[in-house]
C-alpha cells in the first residue's frame, strides 16, 4: 500500500489516493496511511451480517469516496461476485506467485515443496474466478538453495513493491485493454511486463 501511495505522488500520476480502507480496526496499514497523509478508515467485516452485506457496504463506501480504481493490498478476503462485477475492470490485485501457478494461500511453501526454481508475483485484474483475472505484469524471482518459505516470501514481497506500482500506473493512465480474458498494455512491451527480479539482499 505504501509503495502505491508513494509512487502515485512521486511519479505524478494523473490520479490521487482517496482513501485506504481495512476490514479490521487493528490493520497496521491504517496508521501507515495516516502517516502518509491519506484518509484511512476501518470497515469491520465482523459488524456486518455475512459477506454479501460487508461487500455491499464496502462498495457503497468506495463509491461515496469517489474511487474510480480499487487496488487490493494485503486485503485477505475473498470478495463476492457482486462486488467484483460492481468494479469490473477497475479492481486490481497482486498475488504472490506466477499465476496461474499456485492460486490461493501458502504459495511460497507450495512452490518450495514442488521444487520449482522460479517463483514470483503477478498483478492481475480481479474477476469472479479466484486469482484467474487478466494478467497485467509478473515478476520472476529465482528460488535459491536453502530457501524457506519466509526467505522466499521476503524476496517476492520486494519484487511486488516494484511491480505493483508499474501495473497500477498503466491502469491509471488508461493503457490497459482486455479482450477475451487477456490484457494488453498500450505502449508497454513484453519485457516491461515481465520483471526478472535480481535482488541479492
Amino acid at each position: 500500500m505504501s509503495s502505491l501511495v508513494r509512487a502515485c505522488r512521486e511519479r505524478r500520476w494523473p490520479a490521487r489516493v482517496v482513501a485506504v480502507i481495512a476490514s479490521r480496526e487493528d490493520a497496521p496499514g491504517l496508521a501507515l496511511a495516516r502517516e502518509l497523509g491519506v484518509h484511512a478508515e476501518a470497515l469491520p467485516h465482523a459488524a456486518h451480517d455475512g459477506r454479501e452485506a460487508f461487500d455491499a457496504a464496502l462498495g457503497a463506501r468506495l463509491e461515496a469516496l469517489g474511487a474510480d480504481l480499487v487496488a487490493l493490498a494485503g486485503f485477505m478476503r475473498i470478495l463476492t461476485d457482486g462486488f467484483v462485477r460492481r468494479f469490473d475492470g477497475r479492481l486490481v490485485n497482486v498475488h504472490p506467485s506466477l499465476l496461474p501457478a499456485y492460486p490461493g494461500l501458502d504459495t511460497h511453501a507450495r512452490a518450495l515443496a514442488d521444487g520449482v526454481r522460479v517463483h514470483g508475483a503477478t498483478v492481475h485484474l480481479v474477476t469472479p474466478s479466484l486469482d484467474r483475472g487478466p494478467i497485467l505484469a509478473q515478476a520472476a524471482v529465482p528460488v535459491r538453495d536453502g530457501d524457506d518459505a519466509a526467505a522466499l516470501a521476503r524476496r517476492v514481497l520486494r519484487a511486488e513493491h516494484r511491480l505493483y506500482p508499474d501495473a497500477l500506473e498503466w491502469l491509471v493512465e488508461g493503457r490497459v485493454r482486455v479482450a477475451e480474458g487477456r490484457a494488453t498494455v498500450e505502449g508497454v512491451d513484453a519485457r516491461r511486463r515481465l520483471m526478472i527480479w535480481e535482488d541479492e539482499a
